[in-house]
């Protein structure tokens, strides 16, 4: 079954009375002004939903479809669902933070519909869908459990990550975070640090540093084009924003955060190492910024971008204080919040033999480095590298 841009199919409509759902690669301007109001306002979710992450996606090779849910005319839920090509596969595809249901929507009735309509995507459209639902979603992980999904390791988005509550003072704020933390945000000033609001002006400045930090840390560099798309492309609906940390008003440190649903989250982070930033932790002068900002701003919650399962594990059996990490992961829990967790990861991959192959691979050691790098792959696009 092949659709052409912009076509509906009909066996990929799904009605629920009285809700019915709609597939289609471009369902026109005002429907995605819509669905992008519908994604702002909606606690908790995240800005992988909105239309202006597709083309965030599109610069690595990922197009849209849209699963939308709707009642007398009116939108009230739906997902967008990332698909990519993959060479000998076939075409695959993730939801990141969704399917989402409306404030006041009949939520069980839009469930069951999106359930249907996304598990018909997967059968007839697809080699494989995966899906993290969003805040709220134990019902969609049921609903598509229930429907032949099973759950799924796949990591399309992190599935943990620590939050930090805004509705407090900033004292309690403080008080949260580790002992170090807290004696630096009596010191910057002192020491020649302060952090300001980035513009777009200050884009390749980030770029620059995310690349410096990236040859420390071993990680694959981020193109310079994809950072740039991101932000003009989040940046005019408030969604995202640059904070700059300098030294004696040299810049050695940027951060990019993006803001959906009331939350503010970590996205990347640019270190110039050489610079008196290490010694000083202008990284952590960049977060407490940010965090008093959100606040300020009326945001509800600062998420740190997302938290591995290991360290996840550590924090819950030994709390925020833990000597047991190191690194990045460390530096995610100096501020202290709490564990969130999203509902669990499900994956549908219809065809039997990628399905065997999956499992094989994923089960032997050799194996999961290959799945690993695969997933690193889809995530930032081009050909992985060994």
């Amino acid at each position: 079954m092949r659709l052409e841009l912009g076509q509906v199919d009909d066996r990929l409509r799904v009605k629920t009375e009285p809700i019915s759902t709609t597939v289609s690669a471009q369902p026109g301007v005002a429907t995605l002004s819509t669905w992008d109001g519908l994604v702002s306002d909606l606690p908790g979710s995240d800005v992988t939903q909105l239309s202006g992450w597709a083309g965030v996606r599109g610069s690595v090779g990922y197009r849209p479809l849209y699963v939308f849910a709707w009642r007398d005319g009116r939108l009230v839920g739906g997902a967008q669902v990332l698909m990519r090509r993959l060479p000998v596969i076939g075409t695959v595809g993730y939801v990141a933070y969704g399917p989402l249901v409306a404030a006041g929507a009949p939520r069980p009735a839009v469930v069951t519909a999106l359930a249907d309509a996304l598990s018909r995507l997967a059968r007839h459209r697809l080699r494989a869908l995966f899906v993290q639902p969003a805040d709220g979603g134990d019902d969609v992980s049921r609903a598509l459990l229930a429907r032949g999904f099973r759950c799924s390791t796949a990591g399309v988005a992190p599935a943990t990550t620590v939050r930090i509550d805004l509705s407090v003072d900033e004292d309690e704020l403080r008080a949260g975070m580790s002992r170090r933390i807290r004696r630096w945000t009596g010191k910057w000033e002192r020491c020649g640090v302060a952090v300001r609001r980035g513009t777009a002006r200050d884009v390749d400045l980030l770029i620059g540093l995310i690349g410096r930090t990236a040859a420390h840390q071993g990680f694959p560099e981020l193109s310079g084009r994809y950072v740039r798309n991101l932000y003009h492309r989040l940046a005019g609906g408030g969604h995202a924003e640059i904070f700059v940390g300098e030294v004696d008003g040299e810049p050695v440190a940027a951060e990019l955060f993006t803001a959906c649903g009331g939350v503010l989250r970590s996205r990347f982070t640019g270190l110039d190492r050489s610079s008196p930033a290490v010694r000083l932790s202008v990284t952590s002068a960049l977060d407490w910024e940010a965090i008093r900002w959100a606040k300020r701003a009326g945001l509800r919650e600062f998420d740190v971008g997302g938290l591995s399962e290991d360290a996840a594990s550590v924090v819950r059996a030994e709390g925020f204080s833990t000597s047991s990490l190191t690194g990045p992961e460390l530096f995610k829990v100096a501020f202290g919040g709490r564990l969130h967790a999203y509902p669990r990861a499900v994956e549908l991959i219809s065809s039997t033999l990628l399905r065997a192959g999956y499992d094989a691979l994923d089960s032997a050691s050799a194996g999961r480095f290959l799945v690993d790098r695969a997933r690193g792959w889809m995530r930032r696009g081009g050909l992985p590298r060994y």
